[in-house]
């Protein structure tokens, strides 16, 4: 089954050679160290796409060992030379688009469409970073006495250890890779151990761009910890960059502080998305389907708990489970798919209980609430839960699925409360006319991004990341270079 699988996912890429199943290490494809691997499954199919390396601590002391030497060599390249490499990396992804969306939607799940446009996204940030790794700007600072002179310089952390998730395998990556190289800082990432396909095609196009070896390093895993551990402690690693659940980014906040690295987090969410009796009901409706159920609801962002206000609330729910209920489900690979499989049964289990337990509360199920097809299946129906409460798990646990409970409120002094009443703050959404309004919601949301009568905070120029916690540091934009660079201040004596 394995090789049939293979070959047929060989027959869809024009470029064969993108999938790779052994680590990236020093510029190099290898197997790992104990010669272990472990399967790759494809969620709508059930089927093994491949057997990839299994890396372990040994494997991830050989790749830093190997980022710590290519350090020397690319910090000292101009800005201008990695961002042209960086330019050529970008250019790659986009000519292969196609081929590194199928792998992605075929280890993940989320349609091909939602896939080439994941593409196009993370390389996005390689077009962006490639300019700006001449601008690591430095100042001069007037000196406090008359023969003082005072400058301030930025150099890159260092070697860079990141980690990523499975719902974004390809964005994630480039998102905090491309920033790190412009800065001069070489990078050793595991990603998931659910789509490691995704992180080694990018490390095949990194060879072809011209990124020397070591600079990029790629380690798939199923031991996580064996992994994080060797990243965590090692005093080699100067910054850490983590994209996942709370719980696992305080975990390795703990292990990072015996060696005082230098983090970014971009953890959980629990996105409000606020609609005012003023607002474009038929727009809201639009923004809240898009921001609910992209990747079936598998992300940081995603819409979590909708709040309607009381005097649109009956229009609202009916027109929002209509469009629901005519979202196309199936095989991402076919065309017009919206909605694929979630990424594994676990996940499905963790949904079905949130429906369950709002329901038995009183929630009306205006849609879904059930998987699709089989009892196998990992798909489960875009799900509207009408009369949710604050006391049902849904309004305090991050979803990350297809399910939208829908809350009323009265005026904004309290959706502002029960938006705010979460130790999250990722991102929010709102809708309405009233300008006034706007500002002072906007102000009042505890949010690191706010969109107003939109749909998605997420683009290259603007930066991305949460406050409370849902993380530290940001992504993306002029803000995103920071994160890998060390301030140095340099006085000169005697000048007189």
């Amino acid at each position: 089954m394995i090789r049939q699988t293979y070959i047929v996912i060989q027959m869809n890429l024009k470029r064969t050679d993108l999938l790779q199943k052994g680590a990236y290490i020093n510029g190099q494809f290898v197997q790992a160290d104990s010669a272990k691997t472990f399967p790759v499954y494809n969620p709508f199919s059930g089927e093994m796409i491949a057997e990839v390396a299994d890396c372990n601590g040994d494997d991830a002391k050989v790749a830093i060992d190997s980022a710590a030497v290519a350090f020397k060599i690319w910090r000292k390249f101009t800005g201008t030379k990695r961002g042209k490499i960086l330019r050529r990396w970008y250019e790659l992804q986009i000519e292969h688009a196609k081929d590194l969306a199928t792998i992605l939607t075929i280890e993940q799940g989320k349609p091909l469409a939602e896939s080439v446009g994941e593409i196009r996204y993370g390389a996005s940030f390689v077009e962006w970073f490639a300019e700006e790794a001449r601008r690591a700007y430095g100042d001069v600072i007037p000196g406090h006495q008359r023969d003082k002179r005072i400058m301030v310089i930025k150099q890159p952390v260092g070697v860079v250890a990141a980690i990523t998730p499975w719902n974004f395998p390809s964005a994630m990556i480039t998102r905090k890779v491309a920033p790190a190289l412009a800065a001069g800082c070489t990078v050793v990432i595991k990603p998931s151990e659910l789509t490691p396909l995704s992180a080694l095609a990018l490390a095949v196009l990194a060879t072809e761009a011209g990124i020397p070896p070591g600079v990029f390093n790629v380690l798939p895993t199923n031991d996580a910890p064996s992994i994080g551990n060797e990243m965590t402690s090692s005093r080699i690693v100067r910054k850490l960059s983590f994209t996942g659940s709370t719980a696992v980014g305080k975990l390795l906040l703990r292990q990072c502080a015996d060696t005082v690295k230098k983090v970014s987090m971009e953890l959980g969410g629990n996105a409000p998305f606020i609609v005012f009796d003023d607002a474009d009901i038929d727009k809201a409706v639009e923004g809240a389907i898009a921001s609910k159920f992209r990747n079936a609801g598998q992300t940081c962002v995603c819409t979590n708990r909708v709040f309607v206000q009381e005097g649109i609330y009956d229009e609202f729910i009916k027109k929002f489970a209509e469009a629901a209920e005519n979202q196309k489900i199936g095989d991402g690979l076919k065309d017009g798919v919206t909605i694929g499989p979630m990424v594994e049964e676990k996940a499905v289990a963790s949904v079905q209980h949130l429906v369950e337990d709002a329901i038995s509360q009183g929630a009306t199920q205006l849609c879904g609430g059930k998987r699709h097809g089989d009892k196998d299946s990992l798909i489960y129906l875009p799900t509207v839960l009408a009369h949710a409460t604050t006391e049902m798990k849904v309004f305090h646990t991050e979803i990350f699925g297809p399910v939208a409970p829908v809350f009323k409120f009265k005026t904004e002094e309290e959706v502002l409360r029960l938006a705010n009443d979460t130790p999250y703050g990722l991102a929010a959404y709102f809708y309405g006319r009233d300008y006034a309004r706007l500002w002072r919601v906007a102000e009042g949301l505890e949010y690191g991004m706010v969109a107003i009568n939109g749909s998605s905070v997420s683009t290259t120029v603007a930066p991305f990341g949460g406050i409370k916690e849902s993380g530290i540091g940001r992504e993306g934009s002029k803000y995103g270079l920071e994160e890998y660079l060390e301030m140095k201040q340099i006085m000169w004596a005697g000048i007189e």
